[in-house]
């Protein structure tokens, strides 16, 4: 056992300046199913081989991908997310020479380009979603230099207001430390993270800010204060100088696009000025709800969110303008209301009309879960229904929203952190005929704000190019 961990630990150090040169030189990120090798030891990479058992019938090792790396930094490649992991399972099935295979299933990536275009991003607003958001931003522009995030518009908050949001920044009791640096420029009202200049503009009106005078321009809005959710609100941004997309990190009103990335981000025209998001139970359910509707077709159903407590409930007993968030959030759960089954079908239009859906609000600060009660046209079995979610958790073009667990272990704080949209829970799955009951978990907070990010880089033109392809759920088997 020694001497295989040897060999493993051996072969990932080799590994590690080869993963440098091609992020550096090409542009190129790498993953093993999914698990991204960047800034990573030796010991990430051999954990990322650790989690291909789940994908394959052989565990794989880093002895089966050192080969292929090392063949990729002599390619010609522009950028591109390379998963060697499939590319090692797929090879395996080849009979033919390594050079000969990477050509074939890299060839939409060989030769092009290595520098992706870049797009002038702005955080109007800077609370919980909006920070994760920058740590995300600044995180995506060091691995594909592609959305830079330039500026953050707040109002101001006495004479400590820059110090305070950099704080805020630099740490999280949720998400923990900020992996890197921050300055504060004091006299500019400029932030410092990680060498990324983040103009913080102080402002109470969408409408009248010049972000032409900060060197912006073309810029995308990212609204995350939800204060306006109709196209005349939301509009506002549009009239200051410098911004030509609006994306909002809550579902809008009227006959705005609400998006759920994964589910009907190819929808998105360039006539659409303004975009929502929608919410982040409406990410955690919909591509779940697309994969059972695919599959097995949807009656009806109900969902029941049990969500942790946000912002605009009240730490003690006190006066709120909704029912019930008016009591002690860290004391009671607190049952209200959830725009989410409806909101479902503006994404899912098949869902018109099928769900119904309540919240029960509870005393934990992150990590909420989803539960889907269906009546299916057809009838399965629970075994069916979790090979499916675990293939296309694995092996689908929805493996970034949906997750898959099967562990009798997991508790919520094991899911703070998760960029999935939402990660079904096999062990709880339940099925009767054609009913079908779905645990589904979802960070509220990060994972939602990783469907944001992907929508923000889908309309910047900036998603980097996915080889080898995946498969569509829809041609799964169960």
């Amino acid at each position: 056992m020694n001497s295989h961990w040897n060999e493993r630990i051996e072969a990932a150090q080799k590994m590690l300046p080869l993963l440098g040169k091609l992020h550096r030189e090409n542009n190129v990120i790498t993953s093993v199913f999914g698990r991204l090798l960047i800034d990573v030891t030796d010991i990430d990479v051999v954990k990322a081989h650790r989690y291909s058992r789940l994908a394959t019938i052989k565990e794989l090792s880093p002895t089966d991908t050192l080969p292929i790396l090392e063949k990729l930094t002599h390619l010609n490649l522009g950028s591109a997310s390379i998963d060697l992991g499939r590319l090692a399972v797929k090879f395996a099935e080849h009979d033919g020479d390594l050079d000969s295979f990477l050509q074939t299933e890299l060839a939409e990536v060989i030769g092009t380009s290595n520098n992706q275009p870049s797009r002038d991003i702005v955080l109007y607003g800077f609370g919980r979603i909006g920070r994760l958001l920058a740590r995300i931003l600044i995180s995506r522009e060091a691995t594909y230099g592609s959305v830079r995030l330039r500026a953050v518009v707040v109002r101001r908050n006495g004479e400590k207001d820059l110090q305070k949001r950099a704080s805020l920044l630099r740490r999280d009791s949720v998400h923990g430390a900020f992996n890197g640096t921050i300055t504060v420029d004091e006299e500019n009202d400029v932030i410092w993270a990680n060498g990324t200049k983040i103009q913080v503009i102080y402002s109470n009106d969408p409408a009248s800010v010049d972000y032409t005078a900060y060197g912006i321009d073309d810029a995308i809005v990212v609204d995350n204060t939800g204060r306006w959710r109709d196209r005349e609100g939301l509009s506002q941004h549009l009239k200051s100088k410098g911004v030509s997309r609006v994306i909002l990190t809550a579902p809008g009103k009227g006959d705005l696009r609400n998006v759920v990335y994964g589910v009907n981000h190819t929808d998105i025209v360039d006539s659409d000025e303004i975009i929502t998001a929608a919410s982040c139970t409406t990410n955690a359910i919909t591509p779940v709800l697309k994969v059972i509707h695919d599959h097995y077709g949807v009656k009806q159903g109900h969902v029941e969110t049990v969500h942790s407590f946000t912002n605009d409930q009240n730490l003690i007993d006190n006066f709120h303008k909704g029912e019930r968030r008016g009591r002690a959030a860290g004391l009671n759960m607190v049952l209200t209301e959830t725009g989410a089954a409806k909101a479902v079908a503006k994404a899912l239009p098949e869902m018109e009309g099928k769900l119904t859906g309540n919240a029960i609000r509870v005393p934990t600060p992150d990590v909420s879960m989803a539960v889907l009660n269906l009546t299916l046209e057809k009838a399965t079995t629970r075994e069916s229904v979790n090979r499916l979610m675990d293939q296309v958790a694995l092996h689908s073009n929805l493996r970034q929203q949906i997750a898959y667990t099967h562990s009798p272990e997991v508790v919520s704080t094991d899911f703070v952190g998760s960029t999935h949209a939402g990660i079904v829970d096999g062990l709880a799955t339940i099925v009767n005929g054609t009913q079908l009951v779905l645990y589904v978990w979802y960070d509220n907070e990060f994972g939602y704000s990783n469907q944001v990010i992907r929508i923000v880089e889908h309309v910047a033109g900036a998603r980097p190019k996915v080889v080898p392809k995946r498969v569509d759920q829809r041609e799964l088997t169960t």
